[in-house]
């Protein structure tokens, strides 16, 4: 039998192994590569300052936390016997009233952590109020525009010129001094600068063109703006957030200094600093003001020194190296 001129000759098989297909070198940039280099979280990038300030507001959030484990005395207690005793270090002073009393006999130091308690529940809650109808506002006026957007900021250029002090007093004398007016008082303050933040946002990502991409497969507004433009709007609100519960506790403060804010027997930083200040100058009973007044700049010094660190890390063009 002839063999057939066009067939072709079978390859015998090989023994040696299949060379490797071709890959890009280590070096070689590649999208997985690229996901690796994303930022990751160092704790020797963070400056000293963070962890000072770190360490101290976490301190005091502890101590008022476990106010009634860490306090020596009830803050409400009253001793004449031991009125105006001063700090342990100077003469006259004792281990058993560490910062001195006030003119009641009461502990300087129990009522600064039971106060710490008072003023971080208070600038907390006022944030969430204040920053839950800000966002909400600036969401609607920045979505809908027109004359709901004209309106809404009517509202606020009013409140921002009205005195605040004057609205504070009008809403206390209508409604009396509680814990639930003080915090929406204080959280009605703020509001204002959330609505102005996320309109502006709204405002900048209805330019993308993605919402009218959303709604044409028929989403209904409220999807819109709950999936869509609010995640895109937290971050700036956050970093307000971090920057702005300082103020808040300082305007607690305010008005506790000024009579308008919790009765006198709960211990506030504010109240304690309006107690002691017909003591300020004198020889005795200084320390009245000035603990309770040094805890406040600790703690608003701190919350605004971390909310600019907080503000740098968040934002892209603020970021070196």
């Amino acid at each position: 039998m002839s063999a057939d001129p066009q067939a072709r000759p079978i390859a015998a098989p090989s023994s040696a192994p299949a060379a490797p297909s071709a890959s890009p070198p280590p070096s070689s940039p590649t999208l997985s590569g690229a996901a690796r280099t994303r930022r990751r979280f160092r704790p020797e990038a963070v400056p000293l300052y963070v962890w000072v300030f770190g360490t101290i507001l976490l301190l005091i959030v502890l101590a008022a936390v476990f106010a009634p484990l860490v306090a020596p005395h009830d803050p409400t207690d009253q001793s004449l016997r031991a009125r105006l005793d001063p700090p342990f270090w100077m003469e006259g002073g004792s281990g058993n009233y560490p910062l001195g009393t006030d003119k009641l006999g009461r502990d300087v130091l129990s009522r600064i952590i039971y106060g710490a308690r008072t003023s971080l529940l208070i600038g907390v809650a006022a944030l969430v109020v204040g920053g839950v109808i800000g966002t909400a506002v600036g969401l609607i006026a920045g979505y809908f525009g027109g004359k709901v957007d004209e309106a809404i900021m009517t509202v606020v250029d009013i409140q921002l010129a009205f005195p605040f002090v004057l609205l504070a007093i009008a809403v206390v004398a209508v409604l009396g001094v509680s814990l639930g007016v003080i915090i929406v008082v204080v959280g009605l303050s703020g509001w204002v600068t959330y609505a102005r933040i996320a309109r502006a946002r709204v405002l900048s990502l209805k330019e993308i063109g993605f919402i009218e991409a959303v709604r044409s497969v028929g989403a209904v507004d409220a999807r819109i703006v709950l999936r869509h433009i609010l995640p895109n709007t937290l971050s700036p609100l956050i970093v307000v957030a971090s920057l702005e519960l300082a103020r808040l506790i300082i305007l607690e403060a305010t008005l506790s200094f000024l009579g308008l804010g919790l009765p006198p027997r709960i211990p506030s930083w504010g109240g304690m600093i309006g107690d002691g200040r017909e003591f300020l100058g004198s020889a005795e009973g200084w320390w009245i003001s000035i603990f309770p007044g040094l805890a406040l700049f600790l703690t608003a010094l701190g919350i605004s020194r971390v909310g600019d660190w907080i503000r740098d890390a968040l934002d892209p063009t603020m970021r070196h190296g």
